[in-house]
């Protein structure tokens, strides 16, 4: 064997070592960008007690994304648009998402939903350094500090409750009452309830906790209910929040009642029946069964009418769009930091009515909040 083969062959094994001793980490750059498609992320609760929003999040994204795979792509390479459940758990959520980054090497993720399970996910989205668009959160920990890989295309859950805060103090209602899920979500509701309060030089009436998809609201609902509280702001999930003003109307209450956007608003309505007329709303994103804008009629048409439309399905939608505006600008060839450059660079886009804007150390892209009520046979309207 001659000394050139000899050196051949070591070269062949270093080589093979090398890559082998970097099996199991994040794949190289240019690999994201490899092959036809483009893989975008997702991982939500499709089953279980939440399912309302991670299911809806999911049909709004991929009614976009097929939208501009029928038109051709995105700089002629189709979106695979992988959903996974992780029925609401968080050590679902943290091995689907290891999955979406490692193995699916996904350009960015998109829709994620839960703060208790958003939250367990961050880390792997920091290490990997990837976009995370359009979580269906308005927690504060995506906002604040500011982190260069979120991009949040709705308003934080301080906005929601000022907005709800201000509109009861306008109208002569200062005994606000709240009643919360003890996780995350509900201590974000709660820090969101009681900043909005104080700067009003108002405090909590009365609050109320219970466990998260707990429908156990009798001892929440008359301590409140025997407090006098003219309104009760709920950040709880829906079937929890329907218990709740269910059992209030039991006692007697005549409060009114105001539910968080991430509640599920679908969820929300056909739980409530007859008992939900009158009951508000906060929502993020315009009135989804409106086709009197040039967003409504877009997203109405591609999700297959207003039958199949939602306000969380929207949301998806809307942050399938940005995401897509994001990738267009980030060349033939992407990687998922020459995406988050692209992203952050995007200004103000506007969305056929709905305006999201980014910059270089804010990527709150919207501070939008529409005050909605329940009406005639579940049918939401501002």
């Amino acid at each position: 064997m001659s000394l050139r083969t000899v050196g051949w062959i070591r070269h062949f094994l270093f080589s093979f070592a090398a890559i082998a001793a970097t099996a199991g980490t994040a794949p190289p750059a240019f690999a994201q960008s490899a092959g036809s498609e483009l893989v975008v992320g997702q991982s939500g609760a499709l089953t279980g007690p939440l399912d309302e929003i991670g299911k809806e999040m999911k049909a709004g994204a991929e009614a976009y994304f097929n939208f501009i795979n029928q038109s051709g792509g995105v700089n002629g390479r189709k979106i695979r648009f992988v959903s996974l459940d992780d029925a609401g758990e968080p050590k679902n959520a943290t091995a689907n998402t290891q999955k979406l980054i490692a193995d699916e090497n996904a350009i960015a993720l998109l829709g994620f939903s839960g703060e208790h399970t958003i939250k367990a996910i961050l880390p792997l989205v920091d290490k990997a350094k990837i976009p995370f668009v359009g979580a269906a959160s308005g927690d504060q920990s995506l906002r604040e500090p500011f982190n260069r890989y979120y991009f949040n295309v709705r308003a934080g859950y301080f906005e929601e409750t000022d907005r709800a805060v201000d509109q009861y103090v306008r109208r002569g209602i200062t005994k606000i009452a709240l009643l919360y899920q003890n996780d995350p979500y509900g201590r974000a509701g709660l820090a969101g309830v009681d900043k909005a309060m104080r700067e009003h030089k108002l405090g909590i009436h009365i609050f109320g906790s219970v466990d998260r998809n707990s429908t156990n609201v009798s001892s929440p609902a008359q301590s409140i209910s025997k407090s006098g509280a003219q309104a009760v702001i709920i950040a709880t999930g829906a079937r929890t929040a329907a218990a709740f003003i269910k059992e209030m109307k039991k006692t007697g209450s005549t409060a009114q009642y105001f539910v968080l956007s991430t509640a599920g608003a679908k969820t929300l309505a056909s739980q409530l029946g007859d008992d939900g007329r009158g009951v508000g709303v906060s929502q993020v994103v315009p009135l989804a069964t409106s086709e009197a804008e040039p967003l409504g009629r877009e997203y109405v048409k591609n999700i297959g009418g207003v039958a199949n439309a939602s306000f969380a399905s929207l949301e998806g939608y809307i942050g399938a769009r940005v995401l897509v505006e994001g990738l267009k600008k980030a060349g033939k060839a992407p990687t998922r930091e020459s995406l988050t450059d692209a992203l952050e660079k995007l200004g103000t886009v506007d969305l056929s009515g709905f305006k999201v804007k980014f910059a270089p150390g804010n990527h709150n892209g919207s501070s939008l909040v529409e005050l909605t009520v329940i009406g005639a046979q579940g049918l939401y309207r501002r």
